[in-house]
């Protein structure tokens, strides 16, 4: 297996007045293309820090994170935004998406910002819906679609522009456990079917048992792994 992104002595800190507070402390971890990783812990363990580094979405304070060997710690924000635009995707634990939108035209307006042309923003959303199984609920807006499908859009969305790693921040945490499961039956197709490597957090034992690694975190520091 090919590690698609890794840490080297990863801390992040933060200034709360006088005191530093240590948020991660020496993070070192690979994870391999085309898995599901779960990083779990308790809330304030790290885990969500760790997530948003990993994502571009914020800095270090010190150490290297290196996705296909290429160090994104140190890139400036232009850099950033652009790799996070064509390889990232997140889906979050709040949905956000657009209410007055159907399913379908919040998945197509995210291509509409990409870039993509009128009729390929079609064929993708299309396909893109159908794949997390909601070609019939389409054209429905979010609030009469259950908790499960919305997040199902917002996966759809994520994926739209073929992104190369997923991060998903607590992406069940809302949903009760039959919901749930199908959020991440729809995650495990995505790695099993098109390759993608996920990332995500969550503190469910019932989500741990569908992930290929887990990556325990305690007071900012990896305390255990399973794979």
């Amino acid at each position: 297996m090919i590690p698609i992104i890794s840490t080297e002595g990863i801390n992040r800190q933060f200034q709360s007045g006088r005191e530093t507070v240590y948020a991660l402390r020496d993070i070192n971890i690979s994870i391999n293309s085309g898995t599901l990783t779960v990083l779990k812990g308790r809330s304030g363990s790290g885990k969500t820090t760790l997530l948003n580094l990993l994502g571009a979405l914020d800095k270090p304070s010190t150490g290297k994170i290196y996705l296909d060997g290429r160090d994104i710690a140190c890139i400036n924000e232009t850099s950033r935004d652009e790799l996070r635009r064509q390889q990232m995707g997140f889906v979050f634990q709040a949905v956000a998406l657009i209410s007055l939108m159907s399913a379908y035209e919040n998945v197509e307006f995210g291509l509409r910002v990409a870039g993509y042309s009128t009729k390929a923003r079609k064929e993708r959303a299309e396909e893109c819906l159908s794949f997390v199984g909601l070609q019939k609920r389409m054209h429905h807006r979010p609030h009469e679609l259950s908790g499960g499908e919305q997040q199902r859009v917002a996966i759809a969305r994520a994926i739209a522009h073929k992104p190369r790693i997923i991060f998903a921040d607590e992406p069940t945490a809302e949903l009760d456990t039959h919901m749930g499961l199908q959020v991440m039956k729809v995650f495990r197709d995505l790695v099993e079917k098109e390759g993608l490597t996920i990332v995500m957090t969550s503190h469910d034992p019932n989500i741990m048992e569908l992930a290929d690694r887990v990556i325990a975190l305690q007071d900012g520091q990896v305390v255990v792994e399973h794979s």
